[in-house]
């Protein structure tokens, strides 16, 4: 084995282990689209979800059939029917969805009995336990539209579904519910995941998806300018959701976001939108830091936000203990009011417990973050990391390409975060002519995909 095998994978090992434990006996639910399982990626999506299950983690599956079903109608002589953006299910779509749906639940226990050697299920047993979980009622007629047999939830069974977690399975679930009078109803995928996730309280909710997550600035091309927004406190979310006209297709940005916004809502604390065109998506959303897709964040009695004339005595009294301690450089109250929009907080029932600064140098497209600060209170819970993410995504919406730190004493707190070091003279001239020599701060660097 290569000693630069060993280099790279013994760090990124140890960067892992803290989600590894932070996820153990967390339970999550993963909607998987049916674009997925026709883009062939089911065997690979199967694959991580053995492992993370095998990491501890109580999974709930859920899949669509969408493309699927549109398949066998056309096989039939039939073309799918839509009002809204919800299909209407006539007896002969409502016979396509049920082999569709045996036909993907077939494939679907086939891809987690794999065993070969030298794979990565190999001496895995993962059992996926399905059944009549959902019960559901009828959409029945809307502006006029007979839906027929499609179907909304109306009640979810969480404990079969908790006891069948608990004995160590992975629920499978298609998107049908029955009627107490044993009537099928065709549902969709996304209301029977968020549906379930409200209901157990589940710790994530996972849409992966052909949409790849929410861009910084919804509407426009991708690109480098406009990236993934990888995090969005709920508020946010339900403000852009309002912002956004109705959504129809699956690649509309409001299509996945509003069932994002409804879970937390409803007590889901994380929901997440990830694209399954990028091999182990799951995993890179769970278990790196940044992850891959955009997660909408219902912060509860926390509020992250912008600082505002109000807050300045209290960014002073939470700073002050690290100015006298030499950790951080001491400002004036004249120059936090008068920098104060610069600042970001985390505030908890009125209190103040962390604190950063971003100021941007456009010229560079760059941008240094000071005065990051996390209350003794609160530390070891994550909230310098939250405070961090909100610095990056302003930093992001400016349209910079990078922010740097000037640190003396939590240099490793950044480089486990991806920031890489460099040299003071790579600063931005303005900045470089304000550093302190005799302080000699470490000068770090982080890329802002």
């Amino acid at each position: 084995m290569s000693a630069v095998f060993n280099f790279t994978f013994v760090p990124w090992f140890r960067s892992v282990a803290p989600y590894i434990h932070l996820h153990r006996g967390k339970t999550f639910v993963v909607a998987i689209a049916g674009e997925a399982i026709a883009a062939g990626k089911l065997s690979g999506i199967a694959q991580d979800l053995a492992l993370i299950q095998s990491m501890g983690v109580k999974v709930v599956l859920v899949h669509g059939f969408r493309p699927q079903v549109n398949e066998q109608l056309k096989a039939k002589g039939h073309q799918p029917r839509f009002a809204g953006g919800l299909r209407i299910t006539d007896e002969v779509a409502l016979d396509c969805a049920q082999e569709a749906a045996g036909q993907i639940r077939y494939e679907i226990e086939a891809a987690f009995s794999q065993g070969l050697p030298n794979t990565p299920m190999a001496g895995s047993t993962v059992r996926v336990l399905s059944g009549n979980f959902i019960s559901a009622r009828p959409v029945g007629i809307v502006d006029g539209v007979d839906f027929q047999h499609s179907g909304v939830v109306r009640k979810v069974d969480t404990a079969g579904i908790q006891r069948t977690l608990d004995f160590g399975a992975m629920v499978l679930l298609s998107p049908f519910g029955f009627s107490p009078t044993g009537e099928a109803f065709n549902l969709t995928m996304e209301e029977v995941a968020t549906s379930v996730a409200i209901a157990l309280q589940s710790d994530k909710l996972i849409f992966l998806t052909e949409t790849p997550g929410i861009r910084i600035r919804p509407g426009e091309p991708e690109g480098e300018d406009n990236p993934i927004d990888t995090e969005l406190p709920l508020a946010a979310a339900d403000k852009l959701l309002s912002e956004l006209p109705p959504a129809v297709l699956p690649t509309d940005t409001a299509f996945y976001l509003q069932h994002c916004v409804k879970a937390c809502k409803g007590g889901v604390e994380r929901s997440h939108i990830l694209g399954f065109a990028t091999d182990g998506a799951l995993l890179l959303e769970v278990y790196v830091h940044d992850g891959i897709g955009t997660m909408v964040v219902d912060e509860k009695l926390e509020s992250l936000r912008e600082a505002t004339g109000d807050d300045v005595a209290d960014i002073l009294k939470l700073i002050e203990p690290f100015e006298k301690d030499g950790t951080l450089v001491k400002r004036s109250r004249t120059e936090i009011e008068r920098d104060v929009g610069n600042y970001t907080i985390l505030e908890h029932d009125g209190v103040i417990f962390a604190c950063a600064a971003l100021y941007p140098y456009p010229e560079n497209r760059s941008a240094e973050m000071a005065a990051l600060t996390v209350s003794p209170d609160s530390q070891g819970q994550g909230d310098g990391e939250r405070v961090l993410k909100r610095i990056e995504q302003r930093a992001r919406t400016m349209g910079l390409d990078s922010i740097f730190v000037l640190t003396t004493r939590t240099m490793h707190w950044f480089l486990k975060r991806g920031f890489v070091q460099a040299d003071p003279e790579q600063l931005p001239e303005a900045r470089r002519r304000q550093y302190n020599w005799d302080r000699k701060s470490q000068v770090l660097v982080k890329k802002l995909g």
